[in-house]
């Protein structure tokens, strides 16, 4: 039996996405082309367009695909920064601590190759980012190109609080750039009206795979009077902001997952955070105990390496994810969980298990069943030694 609870990673697709994807695949023209073959593929991708911006909040036209989350994210965070510059030198970033690679790394890519100055804004121990730093960051915004964050962590799945966010940058005139591909899928997600405020980030990035739908896929929601710098250049086939062929199919994949009701996991994940509390008494749950992804049970087992846990659940059959980076081999303690306060070494003995569409009460037992045993078995193994790769966060 192979239970599957990584879903955060990727998700299956849905089968009826994957039935539209396989049909669409059938259709050959380039939706760029003026004949009726042509034709026949803009129709998918400008319903796959329709559909994604409808599940978003947002109108077609906003919707820009791209090739996933990663490069939604860079489009987002390089393209408003470059953007800003247009007027007066704005330099300045400001940007939670703990963020996804994807902006995390872009980010300092831009401090290295354009003069990017960061702002790091704090986490609390729930990894819920500091609204007082924030606006303290944002008192005198006149150098400040946007500031970037999370709607949800995608490690402990603390669900930020993203129209107090929205509304801080907003009152500071500072455009608001939103990795949504987390939360996508498992929370409301409306780029016009986040909780009722009537205003939301001007920038938001989701990707297809994380909701059931096709990888290679994803989408920056980017308002309609919000300027970007493009990342690629050659057609402008998307408002000049990306250029390139559109995956006519995978959009209407996209589409179709987007429009379907996703599956309430929350019973089966408090079922996983129950279990673990009782099976292992040391376990501890880290993340926001109830403003959390429904989907999220994340723990840090003292004693233990994450890395150690993950191959000995992986042996019975179980898939799970440490939500740490891995360098060259030596295993790295999560900056998430640092970032949150906890030691190197209670950070690196984290376990996230994510919950889909397809996860039954049947994976749940088998993974509480096998739980106690890994955690013995690593406890015994004890620490790997770490040695700090150059570069190491």
């Amino acid at each position: 039996m192979t239970v599957y609870l990584d879903h955060a990673a990727t998700t299956p697709m849905l089968p009826a996405a994957l039935a539209e994807y396989t049909r669409a695949l059938a259709t050959v023209g380039n939706p760029s082309s003026i004949h009726s073959a042509g034709q026949a593929a803009r129709m998918l991708l400008e319903t796959g367009r329709e559909q994604v911006a409808r599940s978003l909040g947002a109108d077609a036209v906003e919707v820009v695909f791209t090739s996933g989350g990663t490069e939604s994210v860079n489009l987002g965070i390089k393209g408003l920064w470059w953007a800003r510059q247009r007027e007066a030198a704005r330099p300045r970033i400001v940007v939670p601590a703990g963020e996804h690679h994807a902006t995390v790394d872009t980010v300092e890519w831009l401090v290295a190759h354009e003069g990017a100055v960061v702002s790091e804004v704090p986490l609390d121990a729930l990894g819920r980012l500091d609204l007082n730093a924030l606006e303290a960051a944002l008192a005198d915004a006149s150098d400040v190109a946007l500031v970037t964050f999370l709607w949800a962590n995608n490690e402990v799945g603390t669900i930020q609080p993203v129209a107090d966010v929205v509304r801080i940058a907003h009152a500071a005139g500072v455009p608001v750039h939103c990795d949504a591909v987390s939360a996508y899928g498992q929370v409301p997600v409306d780029v016009h009206d986040v909780d009722g405020s009537g205003d939301g980030p001007d920038a938001t990035s989701v990707s297809a795979h994380k909701i059931g739908g096709p990888v290679g896929i994803g989408a920056l929601v980017l308002g309609r009077t919000t300027a970007v710098e493009p990342l690629v250049h050659g057609g402008g086939q998307q408002r000049q902001v990306r250029s390139g062929t559109q995956d006519a199919p995978a959009a209407a994949a996209f589409g179709v997952a987007a429009t379907t009701p996703h599956r309430d996991v929350r019973d089966l994940r408090d079922a996983v955070i129950a279990g673990v509390l009782e099976r292992v008494p040391t376990a501890e749950l880290r993340g926001d105990p109830v403003d959390r992804l429904p989907g999220n049970a994340h723990f840090t087992f003292p004693g233990c390496e994450g890395d150690s846990l993950l191959f000995l659940l992986d042996a019975t059959g179980v898939s799970v994810s440490t939500g740490s980076a891995c360098q060259a081999g030596v295993p790295e303690a999560s900056h998430v969980l640092m970032a949150m306060g906890l030691t190197e070494d209670q950070a690196r003995g984290a376990l996230r298990i994510t919950l889909g569409h397809t996860t039954t009460a049947a994976d749940v037992a088998a993974f509480l069943n096998a739980v106690p045993d890994a955690v013995a078995r690593a406890g015994r193994a004890g620490m790997a030694g770490h040695v700090p790769s150059v570069g190491a966060r």
